[in-house]
Protein backbone atom coordinates (compact mmCIF):
# COMPACT_ATOMS: atom_id res chain seq x y z
CA UNK A 1 0.00 0.00 0.00
CA UNK A 2 1.85 3.31 -0.85
CA UNK A 3 0.59 6.57 -0.29
CA UNK A 4 1.43 10.24 -1.39
CA UNK A 5 2.93 12.61 0.81
CA UNK A 6 -0.62 14.91 0.91
CA UNK A 7 -1.93 11.52 1.78
CA UNK A 8 0.62 10.62 3.99
CA UNK A 9 0.36 14.00 6.21
CA UNK A 10 -3.77 12.53 6.24
CA UNK A 11 -2.91 9.27 8.16
CA UNK A 12 -0.49 10.85 10.41
CA UNK A 13 -3.23 13.98 11.76
CA UNK A 14 -5.40 10.84 11.97
CA UNK A 15 -3.26 8.74 13.54
CA UNK A 16 -2.45 11.01 16.21
CA UNK A 17 -5.76 12.09 17.22
CA UNK A 18 -6.36 8.75 17.73
CA UNK A 19 -3.73 6.84 19.65
CA UNK A 20 -2.75 4.31 17.74
CA UNK A 21 0.53 5.72 16.20
CA UNK A 22 2.54 2.80 17.01
CA UNK A 23 4.55 4.39 19.82
CA UNK A 24 3.87 2.27 22.52
CA UNK A 25 4.68 -1.00 23.17
CA UNK A 26 1.87 -2.54 25.14
CA UNK A 27 -0.58 -1.15 22.37
CA UNK A 28 0.90 -3.93 19.81
CA UNK A 29 0.30 -7.29 20.02
CA UNK A 30 1.28 -10.26 18.36
CA UNK A 31 -1.59 -11.18 15.49
CA UNK A 32 -2.65 -7.54 15.42
CA UNK A 33 -2.78 -5.68 11.50
CA UNK A 34 -0.40 -2.92 11.46
CA UNK A 35 0.91 -0.39 8.90
CA UNK A 36 4.81 -0.44 9.22
CA UNK A 37 7.59 1.87 7.21
CA UNK A 38 10.39 -0.74 5.92
CA UNK A 39 13.74 0.53 6.47
CA UNK A 40 14.48 0.92 2.39
CA UNK A 41 11.10 3.25 2.54
CA UNK A 42 11.64 5.51 5.40
CA UNK A 43 12.85 8.11 2.57
CA UNK A 44 9.50 8.05 0.77
CA UNK A 45 7.28 7.05 3.83
CA UNK A 46 5.81 3.98 1.98
CA UNK A 47 3.39 1.77 4.26
CA UNK A 48 3.36 -1.50 4.43
CA UNK A 49 0.46 -3.65 5.65
CA UNK A 50 0.84 -7.15 7.45
CA UNK A 51 0.36 -9.28 10.64
CA UNK A 52 2.31 -8.53 13.29
CA UNK A 53 4.24 -12.33 14.52
CA UNK A 54 6.89 -10.81 16.86
CA UNK A 55 7.56 -7.55 18.74
CA UNK A 56 11.39 -6.20 18.37
CA UNK A 57 11.61 -2.99 20.77
CA UNK A 58 12.60 -3.94 23.94
CA UNK A 59 11.75 -0.34 24.89
CA UNK A 60 7.94 0.88 26.20
CA UNK A 61 7.93 3.95 23.79
CA UNK A 62 10.23 4.45 20.77
CA UNK A 63 9.45 8.58 18.99
CA UNK A 64 9.35 6.32 15.57
CA UNK A 65 7.55 3.29 15.72
CA UNK A 66 7.88 -0.15 17.65
CA UNK A 67 9.91 -2.22 15.62
CA UNK A 68 7.81 -5.78 14.99
CA UNK A 69 8.26 -8.50 12.25
CA UNK A 70 5.08 -9.55 10.48
CA UNK A 71 4.36 -13.00 9.56
CA UNK A 72 5.62 -12.81 5.62
CA UNK A 73 9.53 -11.57 7.55
CA UNK A 74 9.50 -7.98 6.76
CA UNK A 75 10.65 -5.77 9.75
CA UNK A 76 9.73 -2.42 10.25
CA UNK A 77 8.31 0.37 12.83
CA UNK A 78 4.89 0.40 13.12
CA UNK A 79 3.02 3.87 11.84
CA UNK A 80 -0.35 3.10 12.50
CA UNK A 81 -2.39 0.05 13.86
CA UNK A 82 -5.32 -1.14 11.91
CA UNK A 83 -7.21 -3.58 14.07
CA UNK A 84 -7.45 -3.83 18.17
CA UNK A 85 -8.26 -7.56 18.60
CA UNK A 86 -8.48 -6.79 22.04
CA UNK A 87 -11.66 -4.49 21.95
Amino acid sequence: MATSRKDSSKITVEIQRNGMNGQTRTKIKPGMTVLIVLKQDQRTGRLTRGIVKDILTKSPRHPHGIKVRLTNGQVGRVKEIMQDQEA
